[in-house]
């Protein structure tokens, strides 16, 4: 079967035959060279008279929408915009703004340009921005006016540097306006990057998760049959840009589909209230949001909202309890459901739409991955209520999951043998459902983010008091983890409030808040392995027994 035969097919079925229908994936006819833009976008959506986008401001009280026959006017654009200053197939483009219209622009026309996209999220400091300019260096740059500043000051090189406004040495975004909004697509294979997510490992700075022009936007059915969208839907998805839950949710899942994407673009805190007002007004039918969102929309009293139009609730990141769940669908009646992937994939699992939901699951696998399960010797489990290592077999050719990362170590640390290693522990009981267990590294998962403990630890030893440091995570019941960092100070430093605020605002300077330690603890020796290592299994295992024995700790600051 060739790709589009097999596109309009899956449009036409619901979620249980969509999962069975991604089992073919792999095998589509000329899957090798597809531009997923023109030879299966804009033939099925690209004269549709419809909403694409809404775009919502909520400080400005501004809405804009674009339809999808504008939609492909725009980009091209700015592809026509970008060629004419002479950036060609394969380079660079970062864009670094907030929930904006031109998010979806930049996304849709470089992968239709070939060009490597990296998305940016805005809380990034200029810490990090530089890291990334360093790694990657930009051939163009996209910014909104609030994140102008922070680029400005990590410029690495000179790269064609486009803003949505007016500034100072910036291209303004509506100069490409009077561009023609037709342009012809490249011819693109599974080599080609598309776009690079940079995440959090146990060691070392944050690596670039490469994922392939063909693979990845195909690969995205996964994602649609999670959540179960379907072509006439209004969809939303509660998630920063720069970050893959914000291309899986925000942009590919509903566009794949060619139901209509609402964007509420807000800053600060989240307003709980004002955003499911939102959902209601806009007779929201499909809503993703991570689970520390769901906890803060049921913490609300009386909201006064009914959502009668919501059909799909699904959320991911962790795993939610029985007693969110039942609580959501006595008050809105639908079921929130969980799903499971990564910056690395698409949905890998989830519990379908129609299907028995089992609280605490992650749900059964989509047929796009083979899931399996490992032991630490490589062997697969076959037993139920086993745990092992998360896999995918047979990795290669997987649609949905990525080329490999920027760093050769790591590659060979997570592919071996014909398996890709997730860096997750789970078990499934004899029904096929899986439940998450652990981190099988040091990672920490707190507020939906994936933070490595190296890059907090060296912007912790910055501070001039300390001398070593040690970061893990530990429970919390809204952040899922908190970060705690145990600290040896040098000599003559005093282990009090004043120095663990201190070295938190050392951290803050460098690292945003999610990566800042919310408890640090003063201790006098960490335990370490002969060759040096710190062995942060053993401090989680500490906190454990302090948890269970309701021990108080002496020099420990909450902050």
């Amino acid at each position: 079967m060739n790709v589009m035969d097999f596109y309009q097919n899956f449009l036409k079925a619901d979620s249980t035959e969509r999962n069975k229908m991604l089992n073919d994936l792999k095998h589509l006819q000329g899957n090798t060279e597809i531009n997923f833009v023109t030879d299966v976008f804009e033939k099925v959506f690209g004269n549709l008279d419809k909403d694409a986008i809404i775009y919502l401001n909520t400080e400005k009280n501004e809405e804009k929408r674009i339809s999808y026959v504008e939609f492909v006017k725009s980009y091209n654009k700015f592809i026509n915009f970008l060629r004419g200053r002479g950036i060609k197939k394969g380079s660079t483009v970062y864009i670094m703004a907030g929930a904006i219209p031109e998010q979806w622009i930049v996304m849709m026309g470089a992968l239709k340009a070939g060009y490597t996209v990296i998305p940016t999220a805005p809380n990034l400091t200029e810490y990090e921005i530089r890291f990334r300019f360093s790694s990657d260096p930009p051939d163009v740059i996209v910014s909104d006016l609030p994140s102008a500043e922070k680029l400005e000051k990590s410029m690495v090189g000179k790269p064609l540097m486009l803003i949505v406004g007016k500034r100072k040495g910036w291209i303004s975004f509506s100069d490409m306006e009077s561009m023609s909004g037709e342009a012809h697509g490249e011819v693109l294979s599974v080599e080609d990057i598309f776009v690079k997510y940079f995440t959090s490992g146990t060691t070392g700075m944050p690596k670039a998760v490469q994922h392939s022009a063909v693979l990845y936007p195909l690969g995205q059915l996964s994602t649609v049959t999670a959540i179960g969208i379907k072509h006439d839907y209004i969809h939303c998805n509660l998630s920063s840009p720069g970050w893959a839950k914000f291309a899986w949710s925000s942009f590919f899942a509903p566009l794949c589909v060619g139901a209509t994407v609402l964007s509420i673009d807000y800053s600060g805190r989240l307003d709980a209230k004002n955003y499911l007002n939102i959902i209601d007004k806009y007779a929201v039918n499909s809503f993703c949001a991570p689970p520390t969102a769901w906890r803060q929309f049921l913490s609300l009293r009386e909201p006064g909202i009914s959502l009668d139009n919501l059909r799909e609730t699904v959320s991911a990141g962790e795993p939610l309890n029985g007693e969110i769940i039942s609580r959501w669908e006595n008050k809105y009646g639908t079921v929130l459901r969980d799903f499971y992937g990564q910056s690395e994939s698409t949905a890998m699992l989830a519990n379908l739409p129609d299907q028995k939901i089992i609280p605490g699951s992650m749900g059964i696998p989509l047929n796009s991955y083979h899931i399996a399960l490992v032991d630490d010797e490589m062997n697969e489990i076959t037993s139920s209520d086993t745990v092992g290592n998360m896999a995918v077999k047979d990795y290669k050719g997987t649609m949905g999951l990525f080329l490999g990362y920027s760093d050769s170590e790591k590659n060979n640390e997570v592919f071996i043998n014909k398996y890709y290693l997730t860096g997750d522990r789970a078990y499934r009981d004899n029904e096929g459902h899986y439940y998450f267990v652990s981190r099988s590294d040091d990672v920490i998962k707190t507020s939906d983010y994936r933070v490595g403990p190296f890059e907090v630890e060296s912007a912790i030893i910055k501070n001039e008091a300390v001398l070593e440091s040690a970061v893990i995570g530990v429970p919390d019941p809204m952040k899922y983890e908190k970060i705690k960092a145990f600290v040896i100070l040098k000599n003559g430093y005093a282990a009090n409030i004043e120095t663990a605020k201190s070295i938190h605002d050392t951290v803050k300077s460098i690292l945003p808040y999610y990566k800042q330690p919310r408890i640090i603890e003063f201790t006098e020796e960490l335990p370490k392995t002969i060759s040096g290592k710190i062995k942060r299994h053993e401090l989680r295992e500490i906190e454990r027994e302090r948890r269970e024995n309701d021990v108080t700790v002496e020099n420990e600051f909450h902050l």
